[in-house]
């Protein structure tokens, strides 16, 4: 039995603008396979490369941009008809020189869309569908603490992030009384609407159900005892580590959130993971993670640079 063929090792770019509502998108040449189709920019890692030192050649050589600024994000592997490859995505946020004009462009086409809307090019490579959603993923979550802060006032608060951009929700509380939270998680529902936020129910498929929720998340426990994806239209997890992140990948959920990251109130004297730490556990991630614990806006670029998606927050969004 003759073996399998290599995995090509791929460095694809996620070029972002207008602070991250607009993603670029590139057509193949005539003469490459799959020519006409659109993928996100990038190429091969040569031996003895990196995956950024390849990230960086590729946009030079195709686009005619030095990157400034990059970070890994999430890694998919896929196989065509006529090779598998493994694609690491990278979040690509700053670069000099202007596409197409410092060198010259050697794709056929190049395209700006817009998170979270449907593509206006077509036909895209099928390896980048996944990739498509998972860019219209809002990157910080707020995640309620009714119980703790009192109905009345997460919801005072919930309004104020929302008008201030807030747009993806998980809702907690779990020992809410049944009534309360019912009527918490319609009002929360009805208040993210109305900013077309997103809102996902912790662990209660019932309620997300009843309330029309846009999804689900699953505590590890009820992950690791998950054998299919739920069926709402988002779906994520709160992991630990490695293992449950990629169990989370196998089962096609749309996220993880992985921490605690930093020390909590809650928990000040456990030192977390570390940056160190999360950026290891995310190594080789196929879904969107999002860095929990001892989380503050002001470290959502640090979390990106580590590989995180975002940020999951408690008390300070």
């Amino acid at each position: 039995m003759s073996a399998a063929p290599p995995v090509v090792e791929v460095a694809a770019a996620v070029m972002l603008r207008e602070g991250s509502r607009q993603f670029l998108l590139a057509q193949r040449p005539e003469g490459k396979v799959y020519a006409g189709y659109w993928e996100f920019p990038g190429g091969k890692v040569e031996a003895g490369e990196t995956v950024r030192d390849a990230l960086i050649r590729e946009l030079y050589e195709e686009l005619g941009i030095t990157v400034t600024d990059c970070s890994p994000w999430l890694t998919r592997v896929f196989t065509y008809p006529h090779a598998t490859v493994r694609l690491n995505f990278w979040r690509v946020t700053a670069w000099s020189g202007e596409i197409g004009i410092t060198a010259p462009l050697e794709h056929a086409a190049v395209d700006w869309q817009n998170t979270g809307k449907p593509a206006t090019v077509k036909p895209i490579l099928p390896a980048n569908d996944p990739i498509l959603k998972a860019l219209s993923l809002p990157t910080q979550m707020a995640i309620t603490m009714a119980e703790i802060d009192g109905v009345e006032r997460q919801l005072e608060r919930l309004e104020s992030a929302l008008t201030n951009g807030l747009r993806l929700i998980q809702i907690r509380d779990k020992t809410l009384p049944p009534a309360q939270r019912l009527w918490f998680a319609e009002t929360v529902c009805q208040l993210a609407r109305s900013h077309g936020a997103l809102v996902l129910v912790n662990d209660d498929t019932d309620l997300a159900g009843r309330i029309g929720a846009d999804g689900l998340h699953l505590s590890a426990a009820s992950l690791g005892a998950c054998s299919a994806r739920p069926d709402f239209a988002w779906v994520g997890a709160s992991c630990h580590g490695q293992d449950e992140i990629r169990h989370a990948g196998e089962l096609g959920l749309d996220y993880a959130l992985l921490g605690p990251v930093l020390p909590t109130p809650t928990h000040p004297e456990a030192a977390g993971l570390g940056w160190s730490g999360f950026a290891r556990e995310t190594i080789g991630n196929t879904l969107p993670v999002f860095a929990l614990g001892g989380m503050k806006q002001t470290l959502l670029t640090t979390a990106q640079a580590h590989g995180a998606h975002g940020i999951a927050l408690m008390r300070s969004w």
